[in-house]
């Protein structure tokens, strides 16, 4: 597959232009290493080559030496220099924070743990020293989509939508579960119970896009509370895990859930975790269509002004919306349904949510129509090839 622009590459150009350096987070596999090359670097190291990894890990000063000394022969402008998988070597952030303090260096640092740089470094913490970034797999329109039910399946990393025999693919996704969640994602983390975290990623894959239940999720393991809490934290810091939080305050419901609802990142990844095999089954459209849609939602608001957030409305006494919009103080609460043809029972919920929140105005039916359609008259049919345009409204 021929490399597709980003939507995030324009954001990450702005702030290079800005003469900010930039950390850009993703999980593995994301496209971190094909949209750095886009950009023209005085130094470029990756450390996840062994050889360079352990010359820094040794050395961290190293670098301050080299990058002054590409800043001795540079006419103008900062050293740019780019870390890739920067969180494998930690100790250099102290290098990279003294480069940026005295302007001696721009940096793009990538990564695919907030774990590992949390206890390297207070860096990426600090405000006003680094922009931080986040890739995610592909949204809708960043590739030619062949069929939802293949994205529903297969999910969209770069890597597995680039391969076009499904055999392939399958192949590919079973290797990312095996070698990156199973072993370096437990083996970072220092995971000592090797079975109750396979167990757990199985469980994980199962439960995603429902809301969490540690004890519950313990009992059936065979470990603590406090272990499924660490296991959870885990997957967040590898950048594998999505948690929404609820809409919690309301003026006349008080029985509001208050847990959070907890995604795996990409739904190929998901199913594999699962061990559901290679087939959709149809009792699981609706559901999983449903993850879609929250996931696309979740990437969008990522590239939108800062404070999109993406929230869900539970009552466990009734009335439940899937995904609401919480953005400059206003509520967008989105159903979703596996339809071509919405019937008027499917906007109960959207219609008690309106009621319920004078500062929700509209509400939005995501389903498989081909154009938008209203259905009452705060309530329209959407197409969830559009879910970004409702994001940007």
């Amino acid at each position: 597959m021929q490399y597709k622009e980003r939507l995030l590459e324009s954001i990450l150009q702005h702030h290079l232009n800005r003469g900010k350096s930039v950390l850009l987070l993703g999980p593995r596999q994301t496209g971190k290493s094909t949209l750095i090359k886009k950009f023209t670097f005085d130094l470029v190291l990756s450390f996840l080559l062994p050889a360079t990894r352990q010359r820094y890990e040794k050395e961290p000063d190293l670098l301050q030496g080299e990058v002054e000394a590409l800043a001795t022969g540079k006419k103008k402008g900062k050293v740019f220099v780019c870390l890739d998988e920067v969180q494998k070597v930690p100790a250099i952030m102290d290098v990279v924070q003294y480069l940026i303090d005295n302007q001696i260096a721009q940096f793009v640092l990538t990564g695919s743990s907030a774990r590992k740089l949390k206890r390297g470094s207070d860096l990426n913490l600090l405000p006003g020293r680094l922009v931080s970034l986040r890739l995610d797999p592909f949204v809708y329109h960043e590739f030619p989509v062949p069929s939802l039910e293949q994205v529903l399946l297969y999910g969209t990393l770069p890597g597995i939508v680039k391969e076009r025999n499904l055999s392939d693919r399958e192949i590919d996704l079973a290797s990312y579960v095996e070698a990156y969640l199973e072993e370096e994602v437990r083996s970072e983390a220092l995971v000592r119970n090797v079975g109750s975290f396979a167990r757990f990623l199985e469980y994980a894959g199962q439960g995603s896009g429902k809301i969490l239940n540690f004890r519950s999720l313990s009992q059936e393991i065979g470990v603590s509370h406090t272990t499924i809490m660490s296991y959870f934290e885990i997957l967040k810091d590898c950048l594998i895990a999505e948690f929404v939080e609820p809409i919690s305050q309301s003026r006349t419901r008080k029985k509001l859930t208050r847990a959070s609802r907890f995604l795996l990142f990409d739904l190929g990844v998901r199913r594999l975790c699962a061990r559901e095999g290679g087939r959709l089954l149809p009792s699981r459209l609706g559901e999983l269509f449903e993850q879609f849609v929250g996931l696309e939602l979740i990437r969008y608001a990522r590239l939108a002004k800062p404070g999109t957030k993406i929230r869900f409305w539970r009552d466990p006494d009734g009335p439940e919306v899937d995904w609401v919009i919480e953005k400059e103080g206003r509520f967008v609460p989105i159903e979703v349904k596996w339809t071509k043809t919405p019937r008027p029972k499917d906007l109960r919920h959207l219609k008690v949510f309106l009621e319920e929140y004078p500062q929700a105005s509209k509400g939005y039916l995501v389903c498989q129509t081909p154009r938008k359609v209203k259905l009452a008259a705060n309530i329209w049919a959407w197409p969830w090839q559009d879910i970004n345009l409702l994001i940007e409204a």
